[in-house]
């Protein structure tokens, strides 16, 4: 199942509301009652109410305007990435599969990039990063780039250490398989 910026931005509000007991409107009206007029002002403001992270960039896109991928549903998100690049669909969907295997993970959709999260937090992020590769970035703290390993200085989440570039579903193989389980196991 792949969630899109909004089913996300639902449990950001949540969380919101759990931390401070206030829900977004409550938030929005305090912000409106601020008149504060620039992005940076309204951060600044936030960050003093203990408000930062997803919650602040939440409270922040509420106020002057959530981006278009915001609205868009995951699939219309994963579909623009590979667009100009379809013959590298099928090795995201592999690589997808193969990660819905392990147990309960949520492919969570992004303009860029595809995190893939475990129970606790990301252990992959899939990157359609040319027109010919799909980068797979893992999150394996212990691995140095050797071999099919190399260092993934721009996968999209900075946690991953290490990628495995994909051409082809060929190179979704058992290798790639057992990396992507270490990466999970390791993220538990």
């Amino acid at each position: 199942m792949t969630r899109s910026w909004a089913e996300m931005m639902t449990g950001i509000a949540e969380r919101l509301q759990a931390t401070t007991g206030d829900d977004v409107a409550t938030w929005n009206e305090r912000v409106r009652g601020t008149g504060l007029e620039t992005e940076p002002e309204l951060r600044a403001w936030l960050a003093e109410r203990g408000i930062t992270g997803y919650a602040q960039m939440m409270l922040v896109m509420e106020r002057f305007g959530h981006p278009d991928f915001l609205t868009a549903s995951a699939d219309e998100l994963v579909d623009a990435q590979y667009a100009d690049r379809p013959a590298l669909r099928p090795v995201y969907d592999s690589v997808v599969a193969a990660a819905l295997a392990l147990g309960a993970v949520h492919v969570q959709a992004r303009k860029g990039y595809v995190p893939l999260v475990g129970p606790r937090r990301t252990f992959a992020v899939l990157q359609a990063s040319t027109k010919g590769r799909v980068d797979l970035g893992l999150r394996l703290e212990d691995r140095e780039p050797g071999g099919r390993l190399l260092p993934a200085r721009s996968v999209g989440n900075r946690d991953c250490a290490v990628r495995v570039a994909l051409t082809s579903v060929d190179d979704v193989d058992d290798e790639v398989r057992e990396l992507l389980a270490e990466a999970y196991r390791e993220n538990l």
